[in-house]
């Protein structure tokens, strides 16, 4: 099994920063896919951002100019950057890997969430 830790959440103004960072850990794991997913209340989770193994990324159009994920394979450890965040940002971050144990089925696992709120 994968473990998720999230870490970096917080409260910013309108055109602040933050960074997120996911630390997995377990053992016998490989992990290929990693990413952030939010949920804003009242509405579905979305994904934000991912990132492979081999550092191609993807982002959502809402996003894209402002974050940037990038990762650490030695760690194991996911990071996005949120630059000249919005209100609109303000959402549950949720850490997201794909990973598999040799001989088995890929498995997802998701982190616990952090708050990341954008107000004046």
């Amino acid at each position: 099994q994968v473990q998720l830790v999230e870490s970096g959440g917080g409260e910013v103004q309108p055109g602040g920063s933050l960074r997120l960072s996911c630390a997995a850990s377990g053992s016998g794991f490989s992990i290929f896919g990693m990413g952030w997913y939010r949920q804003a209340p009242g509405k579905q989770r979305e994904l934000v951002a991912d990132i492979t193994s081999g550092g191609i990324t993807n982002y959502a159009d809402s996003v894209k100019g402002r974050f940037t994920i990038s990762r650490d394979n030695a760690k194991n450890t996911v990071y996005l950057q949120m630059n000249t965040l919005k209100p609109e940002d303000t959402a549950v971050y949720y850490c997201h890997v794909d990973a598999r144990v040799a001989g088995l089925a890929p498995f997802g696992s998701w982190g616990q969430g952090t708050q990341v709120t954008v107000s004046s």
